[in-house]
């Protein structure tokens, strides 16, 4: 195994150190483990808290910051952030409208959040929370009941969070948030495994001759292994997944994410052959995103995620946004 560490142990807090020199506008609490913008609490604004494992990067801390997220609690590598990290997260944004969790569906999540939030109503804090499920690949798997949540996390941090950043009531970013789960799916294709640092070996064992398709962000196994195939034929099961799941119609939003391991080159070359898809379809990529921003570790692979936009859902995610992995408009 060959990593930038010092030792497995001490990665997600060293990381967490290197991650609060680098961006001064975030507070980081290295042994609490909680992410939280400079300016929080903020009187009267709802605030968005999410959270899970790390090995994920940039989600979820990087995308703590003005439009987007009020608060991140990492966990150990791909293990759920413990209930005392949320609640203590929850506490340090809310500035008395409510606080929204965003869920990914994977059970640890679900549950230490669902803890949390009976927690955080004792102290009479009001949270509501929305559960992210976007994974059209498998129905049930190691690690979830029902479908696991991956890219459309991000869409729905940044179009709830710029909600929630013009002063709207938790209710109504509740609802948004939904929505976005709702309007969004995804589907993603491993070439290779990826390498734990505690386990020092890769996750599961992939010929270099085959690739595995739906494969999960914490290297869960997917629907079935091929044999390693052009960029346009892969590119096209991960869209008949996901059209066959949700008809492209109309603007979407297309993220075409790496997993950590890919280079960027190849990510377009993936990304030209989603949009040549989508066109097929007669529907259009209205907005777009290609890189890494939904990872596991140094896995090689690429995943897909589509949201059918509206009016309402394009303004939000046009509208400023500035955390460490995503910025525009200010």
């Amino acid at each position: 195994m060959k990593k930038l560490i010092n030792n497995a142990e001490s990665v997600v807090a060293e990381a967490l150190e290197g991650l609060a020199a680098a961006h001064p506008a975030l507070r980081v609490d290295v042994e609490g483990r909680v992410v939280w913008r400079a300016d929080a609490p903020r009187t009267g604004k709802v605030a968005l808290v999410s959270g899970g494992g790390s090995g994920h990067e940039p989600l979820h801390a990087g995308f703590v910051g003005h439009g987007m997220l009020d608060a991140a609690c990492p966990g150990e590598i791909f293990t759920s952030p413990v209930p005392d990290q949320v609640v203590e997260a929850t506490r340090r944004v809310d500035g008395g409208a409510g606080v929204l969790h965003v869920i990914k569906n994977y059970t640890g999540d679900v549950m230490n959040f669902e803890m949390a939030a009976e927690l955080c109503a004792d102290e009479g804090v009001t949270v509501s929370s929305v559960v992210v499920d976007d994974d059209v690949a498998v129905q049930d798997s190691l690690y979830t009941a029902g479908r696991r949540g991956t890219g459309a996390t991000l869409f729905v941090e940044k179009i709830a969070g710029a909600l929630a950043e013009s002063g709207a009531p938790l209710a109504e970013t509740t609802r948004v948030a939904g929505a976005v789960v709702a309007r969004s799916r995804s589907f993603g294709i491993a070439l290779t495994s990826c390498t734990v640092p505690a386990a020092g070996k890769p996750t599961f064992d992939l010929p270099e001759t085959e690739v595995e398709l739906g494969i999960g962000i914490h290297g869960e196994p997917g629907r079935s292994r091929l044999p390693l195939a052009p960029a346009r034929e892969l590119a096209t099961v991960a869209m008949d997944a996901i059209h066959g799941d949700l008809p492209l119609a109309g603007d979407l939003l297309v993220m075409v994410n790496g997993m950590g391991g890919t280079p960027l080159i190849e990510l377009y070359v993936a990304f030209a052959e989603v949009e040549r898809y989508v066109r097929a379809k007669g529907a259009r990529v209205a907005r777009s995103l290609v890189g890494n921003y939904v990872t596991s570790l140094d896995m090689q692979g690429f995943s897909v995620t589509v949201c059918r936009l509206d009016a309402e859902l394009t303004r939000l995610w046009d509208a400023p946004v500035q955390t460490p992995a995503l910025r525009w408009g200010r």
